[in-house]
């Protein structure tokens, strides 16, 4: 009798019984990168670890079938953004979050072939929408595990880090030169990817303080750090007003690898529409009352504005103009709110449900949202403004593409 072979990854997922927790190590992550790029040439790194995994849940859960692959090869990815079929590029997706930027990358022809994200709610979320569970704490993987890519991207959280003194040796690779001076921070996770994968480009995503931070010392190292790497370095602070009604100031850095380049690209970040946008266009007609501010704190907001005006302050809650764009959404939002308030008539103002925040990111209404409010809030405030993103990706793409075919018009005349 013929087996049936499971297609739907829902449904693998429901057989394997597939659920992230915070105990889990990267054998999910394994498992569904596996799952994901058996056939685009990066499956031996995945491959060892997801067919002994198998094995185990197999015998785990009693499953009649014998543990390999053919039972569950091809999928039929029924999730809201599936793996590109016909892909012009690679990419990995680091500190990845819920994907803004792999989604952003996907959308112009991209294939992921790696991604990270430490925290597991965020890895549902990611899992929810990509079919694909993000392995964990970059600090723990070898650069050796990575797999070749084109472009490396990356919106790295920034900690202080002294220009003087050196940290202990990271056990996963030998620091030298700048990298000595990043050790101890997620930056130097990202340069020692770089300097061990040589990918054609990447792109860094960062808050606009970044530059400023410890009088600019800060973003002279990573500068000087990603240059002696072998990279062309662009550097430019962009607003996610351009596309979605959020003032979003943020430092995106782009690199070209010179013995690609050979100093030769003619990059430039993307020409931004004039903006338009206003708040109302991404509001929900019918909202829930528990979104709505309670009277104690609507006091406590007011007190608190007030308390900081007579001190010359401007800290306090922002009403928001409807007609008008929104102040810079944090990680913060799921506490109160304060920073983006929806006026309403006759009652106290509202937060915006996490539905409008992920549309203040730019991120299509198809994007899955399978947790709480307070996480979901914490997680869009982290994210990025998704079509900013794609629009600078384009432009580093197409030099890509320019640059390989200058290169084989120059093969073909010899």
């Amino acid at each position: 009798m013929k087996k049936v072979v499971i297609k739907k990854y829902s449904e693998i997922k429901n057989k394997l019984k597939m659920e992230i927790t915070k105990t889990s190590n990267n054998d999910l992550a394994h498992l569904t990168h596996y799952f994901q790029n058996h056939t685009n040439g990066v499956s031996e790194y995945f491959r060892p670890t997801a067919t002994s995994y198998l094995s185990e849940i197999h015998e785990k859960l009693n499953i009649v079938e014998e543990p390999e692959f053919q039972y569950y090869l091809p999928i039929n990815w029924d999730i809201p953004f599936p793996p590109t079929k016909k892909p012009t590029f690679k990419f990995v997706d680091l500190f990845a979050g819920i994907g803004g930027i792999r989604l952003a990358y996907q959308n112009i022809g991209g294939k992921c072939v790696f991604t990270s994200e430490w925290d597991i709610y965020s890895k549902k979320t990611y899992d929810a929408n990509f079919g694909e569970v993000p392995f964990g704490d970059i600090t723990q993987i070898s650069e050796t595990e990575i797999p070749d890519h084109d472009i490396l991207l990356g919106g790295f959280p920034c900690q202080p880090f002294s220009i003087a003194g050196v940290s202990k040796k990271n056990s996963l690779g030998r620091a030298h030169g700048f990298l000595d001076e990043t050790q101890g921070t997620l930056f130097f996770d990202v340069a020692r990817i770089i300097e061990h994968k040589k990918p054609s480009a990447f792109m860094l995503e960062n808050v606009k303080n970044l530059v400023s931070h410890d009088k600019g010392k800060t973003f002279k190292v990573i500068k000087e750090t990603l240059t002696e790497l072998g990279y062309s370095i662009h550097c430019k602070v962009l607003d996610g007003k351009h596309f979605v009604p959020q003032h979003r100031e943020r430092i995106i850095i782009v690199g070209f690898k010179n013995s690609v380049f050979e100093g030769k690209e003619e990059f430039n970040f993307p020409d931004l529409p004039e903006p338009s946008r206003a708040i109302r266009e991404i509001l929900e007609p019918i909202v829930d009352d528990k979104y709505t501010l309670s009277d104690k704190l609507w006091n406590y907001l007011q007190e608190y504005a007030k308390k900081h005006k007579a001190l010359g302050n401007g800290f306090g809650f922002g009403m928001t103009n409807l007609d008008g764009i929104s102040r810079t959404m944090s990680a913060r939002y799921y506490k109160d709110g304060a920073e983006i308030l929806i006026p309403q008539e006759g009652k106290n103002p509202r937060r915006l449900t996490p539905r409008e925040c992920a549309r203040l990111q730019g991120f299509p209404d198809k994007f899955l949202i399978p947790v709480s409010d307070n996480q979901a809030y914490k997680q869009f405030g982290n994210s990025v403004v998704m079509p900013l993103i794609q629009a600078v990706g384009v432009n580093i793409v197409n030099e890509i593409i320019r640059i390989n075919e200058l290169k084989k018009s120059e093969v073909a005349v010899c």
